[in-house]
């Protein structure tokens, strides 16, 4: 059985069915995948799933949907092999394989692009960062609409956005600039103000013989930076817009640049 978590909550057999939860059930399992193979104490469960409506009688809420959430993956035993959702003492554990939920996936998979990055295997780790980001369809929890989820949201964008800065600095050590601009640009359209991302876009465009675009991502973001927020852009940026003015050779393939905004 395969959990995802990135984009619609989802419960799919080996076969790559679909399995029918209700939204109930399914907050549930959203809830304990979070965290596959770990106990979580029903307050816990309780406060993810009913943080805003609790019902009248939250645990007998729970265990019901605990039991329909084991109803629906035990449908058939051959479809949810090496599944388990076992009850111990004030609360559950859902256990699986914690590489069959993809958030768990995800991070293990950066986790070894990062290795490879710092012991100079740059295509080895940007073939792992694109198995990572591929496991993203969507919006994550998209379907489940609670305090909790938002907050879990946040963290996954976090790391979602720290993975695409990462390859991208992979492209840019190794010459492959034209292939990070998309990924560049929907970046830097999603955090306006991050000048990390600016910067790594500057670079790529410059690289790519588009000084004037390079420049004019400085102006934008500086514009924005002073009407909204009060402040010029950092030190090292600015730096970066003086060395694309003058055209400096350093800014070539090898900059440090890509590794050290």
């Amino acid at each position: 059985m395969e959990i995802q978590l990135l984009g619609c909550v989802e419960a799919r057999a080996r076969s790559g069915d679909k399995l029918p939860l209700p939204h109930g059930t399914k907050l549930l399992l959203a809830a304990l995948a979070w965290t596959p193979g770990a106990f979580v104490a029903d307050e816990t469960l309780i406060e993810r799933v009913w943080q805003e409506r609790r019902p009248q009688h939250p645990r007998d809420a729970l265990y019901i949907q605990a039991t329909r959430l084991r109803k629906a993956l035990r449908a058939d035993g051959r479809l949810t092999e090496g599944f388990e959702l076992i009850r111990k003492r004030g609360g559950y554990v859902l256990a699986i394989d914690e590489h069959r939920v993809d958030t768990a996936r995800f991070r293990a998979l950066v986790r070894q692009a990062q290795q490879e990055a710092r012991a100079g295997g740059t295509e080895t780790a940007l073939g792992l960062y694109a198995r990572a980001l591929e496991l993203w369809r969507g919006e994550p929890l998209s379907d489940v609409r609670t305090a909790w989820a938002e907050s879990t949201r946040v963290t996954l964008r976090r790391e979602h956005r720290e993975a695409l800065v990462g390859s991208t600095e992979l492209y840019l050590r190794v010459g492959r600039h034209e292939e990070c601009l998309p990924q560049l640009h929907w970046l830097a359209e999603m955090h306006p103000f991050d000048e990390k991302v600016t910067g790594l876009l500057m670079l790529a465009l410059h690289r790519g013989g588009r000084q004037a675009d390079a420049l004019d991502c400085f102006q934008l973001l500086r514009l924005r930076m002073v009407d909204l927020l009060g402040c010029e852009p950092g030190q090292e940026l600015r730096s970066l817009h003086e060395r694309i003015l003058a055209r400096d050779p350093r800014l070539r393939l090898g900059s440090a640049y890509a590794t050290s905004v």
